[in-house]
């Protein structure tokens, strides 16, 4: 329904939340699928599939702005490895 105005700009807050596995790969496919033309902000806190479908991440932890980078300079940070994946993966 979101889609319908065709809009410039979509909000997503945690759309993963409650799907099955299948459910989500089909996210992400929705996700990755959208125009070009069209921007979203995801807040999300399944990583495997927010750093999958972004081109730029902001990571908060309690409150404050910890990191901001690609998807590669968010998986290879220390800290948000340390908070948020328990360490190196």
């Amino acid at each position: 329904m979101a889609l319908a105005g065709a809009p410039r700009l979509i909000l997503f807050d945690e759309p993963a939340a409650g799907l099955s596995p299948a459910e989500r790969r089909e996210l992400v496919l929705l996700l990755t699928s959208l125009p070009s033309h069209m921007s979203f902000v995801l807040i999300e806190h399944d990583l495997e599939i927010a750093l999958r479908v972004v081109e730029r991440v902001t990571v908060m932890h309690n409150g404050s702005v910890i990191k901001t980078g690609t998807p590669s300079d968010i998986e290879n940070d220390q800290q948000v490895q340390a908070i948020y994946m328990g360490g190196k993966h």
